[in-house]
C-alpha cells in the first residue's frame, strides 16, 4: 500500500460510491472489456491476463451492486496502464491503494491535486526528493507529471476497500501485477525498478538483471531507517543516463 495500516489517517465511514455515468460505465468496462481501459501496447502484453482482470471487475460491479464501494473509483483502478508500456523507464512499487475516502487515485503514492493534507509516506517522499535533488515539496499530491514521463507508478494491488487496508489482497490483483512487471523486465529497453520496503523488496526475483534502487519504505515508521538519505530520485537518473535514456524531471508543476 501507500503507507502502513498502522499510520492511514482516520478514515471517513465506508458507503455506497453514487458514481456518475462515467464511473459507472467504467465499472461495467472492468467486469465485460478490460483492456479497453489501458494503452493499447498494456492490452496486448497483459492478454493472457484477459480472464483474471475481467473476474476481478465482476466481482467489483457485484459488490457495489450490493451497496459496498471500493478505491479508487473505476475510473482510476486500471489508470496506471494507461500511459503506454513502450514508454516506461521508472517502475515505482506501491502496495495497496489508500484506502481513506478521496485519496487514492490509481498512481501509487499519488493523491488528487485538491488533496489536504497530503500521506505522511508522500510528505516523506518530498523531503528526500529535496534533500536528493534540492527539489522544493510540492504543495499538491498529484503525481501525474511524473507518470508521463515514463514513471509507472504502480500498487501491487489494485483496489481496496473504504477504511480497511489491505483488504483486496489475494483476490488476483498480484497475478496481474506481476505480470506487469515481468513484462517490463523482459523488455530490451531502459527500465529502473524502486523498491521501498520489504514487500516490494520480494519482486526483485521478477526483475531479472535489471536495475533495482532498493530502501526502507518512506512510511513514517520506517523512513529514518534508510529511506531518508537513499537518494533515489538522483540514482535513478544517473542508472537512466547510463542506459542511454533521458532523465527525469522530478519537479511537480504548481498546483
Amino acid at each position: 500500500m501507500d503507507s502502513l495500516p498502522a499510520l492511514f489517517e482516520l478514515p471517513e465511514p465506508a458507503s455506497p460510491a453514487g458514481w456518475d455515468g462515467a464511473q459507472l460505465q467504467a465499472l461495467e468496462t472492468l467486469a465485460s472489456h478490460p483492456m479497453a481501459l489501458m494503452a493499447p501496447d498494456w492490452a496486448e502484453a497483459l492478454a493472457p491476463q484477459e480472464d483474471t482482470l475481467r473476474g476481478l471487475g465482476t466481482m467489483l460491479r457485484r459488490e457495489y451492486d450490493a451497496g459496498a464501494s471500493f478505491l479508487p473509483p473505476p475510473t482510476g483502478v486500471l489508470r496506471a496502464l494507461g500511459a503506454p508500456l513502450s514508454g516506461v523507464k521508472v517502475l515505482i512499487v506501491g502496495q495497496d491503494p489508500y484506502p481513506t475516502p478521496g485519496h487514492s487515485v490509481g498512481l501509487a503514492f499519488a493523491v488528487d491535486k485538491a488533496t489536504r493534507p497530503l500521506p505522511r509516506s508522500l510528505n516523506n517522499i518530498y523531503k528526500e526528493l529535496q534533500a536528493d535533488l534540492g527539489i522544493p515539496p510540492a504543495a499538491h499530491g498529484d503525481l501525474s507529471a511524473w507518470a508521463g514521463q515514463g514513471v509507472l507508478l504502480l500498487n501491487r494491488v489494485l483496489t481496496v476497500a473504504p477504511g480497511a487496508a489491505g483488504s483486496h489482497r489475494r483476490r488476483g490483483w498480484e497475478k496481474v501485477t506481476e505480470a506487469v512487471i515481468r513484462t517490463l523486465a523482459a523488455r530490451d529497453r531502459p527500465l529502473v525498478s524502486v523498491l521501498w520496503g520489504r514487500d516490494a523488496q520480494k519482486l526483485a526475483p521478477l526483475l531479472g538483471g535489471t536495475a533495482i534502487i532498493e530502501s526502507a519504505h518512506p512510511s513514517p515508521l520506517s523512513a529514518s531507517r534508510g529511506f531518508f538519505g537513499s537518494r533515489p530520485f538522483s540514482r535513478i537518473n544517473d542508472s537512466l543516463r547510463a542506459q542511454g535514456a533521458s532523465p527525469i524531471d522530478w519537479a511537480l508543476p504548481a498546483a
